[in-house]
């Protein structure tokens, strides 16, 4: 009988302990499920904003303006672009070359004038002296020339602009070197007129690139971004940042 007690007292001990950790553990999962609930609580937006990825108009303009294509390159249509840029460089590159070829004739025929005719090169004269002595055997005849036009103002003096060619052939010479000269000359204006052109054109066509772009835009994402405070049971309080991006 003594013996039967002693097993009953240790088999309800064992039941007991069990149920009280089966209940203890049990606790614990609803303390931590109760904690999550209050982290998701505790969460405070702080900022949301919306990023569409449009591109500036004013801006691809500026790109082009400032080197043609570059605009259409900022708009993702450099397919049409690369046209302007080739353009552009083709453009500089005949400037450069004009410009070499206008001075290298200007220094022949300046030479060629002083070793001919003895013009003297200074700075006192101007593109107007190079170009009348081109026309007149000489000084002399220049401003007989001159006086008989009434134009005492425009004659020259015979001693610091002299000249006087030895013959036709030598002037008419001296004429086909300046006019080389001026002619290059010339052509390099119509070639600033072809870069601007050529910019402005550019910055019209990226204008309405940017705008095609923007237009066709298949999206829409949209940021959100939050921090809370996550409490745990036996955990210290952190804090934490949550980032969502959607389309």
């Amino acid at each position: 009988m003594k013996l039967f007690c002693l097993i009953l007292l240790i088999s309800s001990t064992i039941i007991f302990s069990q149920t009280e950790n089966s209940k203890s553990i049990q606790e614990l999962k609803n303390t931590i499920k109760d904690s999550d609930i209050s982290y998701n609580a505790s969460n405070i937006a702080i900022n949301s904003y919306v990023s569409n990825e449009k591109k500036s108009v004013g801006l691809g303009i500026v790109y082009s303006l400032l080197l043609p294509g570059m605009g259409e390159l900022y708009a993702d249509a450099y397919d049409v672009g690369k046209y302007f840029t080739i353009a552009d460089g083709l453009l500089w590159g005949t400037f450069i070359g004009m410009s070499a070829y206008s001075n290298w004739q200007e220094d022949n025929y300046k030479s060629y004038a002083a070793t001919a005719a003895g013009v003297i090169n200074d700075a006192n004269k101007d593109e107007d002296f190079y170009a009348n002595i081109g026309d007149y055997t000489s000084v002399y005849t220049y401003n007989e020339q001159k006086a008989l036009e009434r134009n005492f103002n425009e004659m020259y003096d015979e001693q610091s602009y002299f000249w006087k060619w030895n013959s036709t052939d030598e002037r008419r010479t001296y004429r086909d070197m300046w006019n080389s000269s001026e002619q290059a000359s010339n052509g390099i204006r119509f070639v600033v007129g072809g870069l601007i052109l050529n910019r402005l054109v550019s910055a019209i066509n990226a204008a309405r690139m940017v705008s095609a772009y923007n237009n066709n835009l298949e999206e829409e994402v949209s940021w959100n971004f939050s921090v809370g405070f996550m409490s745990v049971p036996n955990l210290p309080t952190s804090l934490a940042f949550n980032v969502q991006k959607s389309f």
